[in-house]
């Protein structure tokens, strides 16, 4: 069987900027539309046995009815081409209120030949997937939310949660492999986190909240091929043996995050027992150029941070960051910059100034009296850091793991 892998598309993730006269659509959206044209043309042109989308079509769960036309009139090409297409249910589809429409409903809803929009944990075989030689086990995303009101849980057994979320996925994951017919190939999908795999720029994956599938679950070698979404950086989280653990990453580059990256979606041979996997490079992603200078001196400052920007900006994403002492921000001519900069397709100046912070303990403490979390706390409100309490909630269970071992 013939495999074309791809996911994380988020065609509408840079809805912003200018916009193109003819479409009227913005020109970064064009430029994720670009890359998923050119992945289409791949399936059709390879003629493949099947397409497997493993999630996240959107930036979030409430797409305008412009993007969901413009994605709609290319998985219309792939159904008119009589090509299987599995579209799995990623986080960012997903409604979190039970009973919405999640954002890839219409396909399930119009029942669009050869398209099968996957929101459920299932089993496909031949006889679901039009006669495509393979069968497949999906997993879309699972919400924590959902598995707790399911099993009546409260929010604060978080790992106990999680410990019956992977004991139940793995049990049924476990019973299909057994039901599969160990003639034809065996794919599993999901749109999940690894253990093991390296994050990319996805910042929906949130400490202590995101369920990260075992290794032996996806790396169990009577599968032939995992397609996973999620994380943005490509990678086989299983690489050089078998089976294939494939993050394809996403089509293009969402943030200064993916400025190094490069893009792939996968072209895959899978029979029983091996996997012939070729990542195809995808051309023409718009390239993210970052420029960084450091003011020491408040002589020369606006030819001091133009020799710090990229010599080739034109078309590019630029992003200048600039870490000075805070007398000198008036000092800073950002039009000049922009008229530097105008070459580039959008530039962003990211102003840091620097003042002297010193941790203040509270009158009467000394620094021996305080336990662990209180001084992350206190370095917490003193440095200004996003998420603390997820930190310090992640920072409690370690101590209290470390407390438990020591006992």
């Amino acid at each position: 069987m013939k495999l074309l892998h791809f996911a994380d598309a988020h065609i509408d993730m840079a809805n912003y900027g200018r916009h193109d006269p003819e479409t009227g659509l913005p020109l970064r959206v064009l430029d994720f539309l670009k890359s998923l044209d050119t992945i289409v043309d791949a399936a059709i042109a390879e003629r493949v046995d099947m397409v497997i989308f493993a999630g996240d079509a959107y930036k979030d769960r409430s797409p305008a009815p412009t993007f969901q036309r413009e994605w709609g009139k290319r998985i219309v090409r792939l159904s008119q081409a009589k090509i299987p297409t599995l579209l799995l249910v990623g986080n960012h589809d997903l409604s979190p209120a039970v009973g919405r429409a999640h954002a890839i409903q219409e396909f399930d809803t119009l029942q669009v030949p050869f398209v099968k929009v996957l929101d459920k944990p299932q089993f496909l075989t031949p006889a679901d997937l039009w006669d495509a030689p393979a069968q497949v086990i999906a997993m879309p995303w699972i919400t924590r939310s959902a598995l707790m009101a399911t099993l009546n849980m409260s929010a604060a057994e978080t790992a106990e949660v999680f410990a019956n979320l992977e004991s139940r996925i793995s049990a049924l994951v476990e019973e299909w492999i057994n039901e599969a017919d160990r003639s034809l190939p065996l794919v599993l999908t999901a749109h999940a986190s690894v253990e093991g795999a390296t994050f990319g720029a996805e910042r929906m994956v949130m400490l202590g909240s995101d369920l990260v599938l075992p290794t032996s679950l996806v790396k169990d070698k009577r599968l032939d091929y995992v397609a996973m979404g999620h994380i943005h950086k490509p990678q086989d989280v299983n690489e050089g043996h078998h089976p294939p653990v494939i993050y394809p990453g996403s089509i293009e580059r969402v943030d200064f995050g993916e400025a190094k990256d490069d893009k792939f979606y996968i072209i895959a041979e899978v029979e029983r027992g091996s996997a012939k996997v070729e990542w195809k490079k995808i051309e023409g992603t718009r390239p993210f150029l970052e420029g960084r200078a450091v003011l020491r001196s408040s002589e020369n400052v606006t030819e001091v941070l133009k020799s710090a920007l990229p010599k080739k900006m034109s078309g590019a994403i630029v992003r200048l960051i600039v870490e000075y002492p805070r007398e000198f921000d008036a000092l800073i001519d950002e039009s000049a910059l922009r008229k530097f900069a105008e070459e580039a397709f959008e530039f962003h100046l990211v102003k840091r100034p620097q003042s002297e912070a010193r941790v203040r303990i509270p009158e009467g403490q000394v620094v021996s009296s305080m336990s662990p979390l209180d001084l992350l706390e206190q370095y917490f409100a003193s440095a200004k850091v996003e998420d603390a309490d997820e930190l310090k909630k992640l920072a409690q269970e370690i101590i209290s793991e470390d407390l438990d071992e020591a006992v």
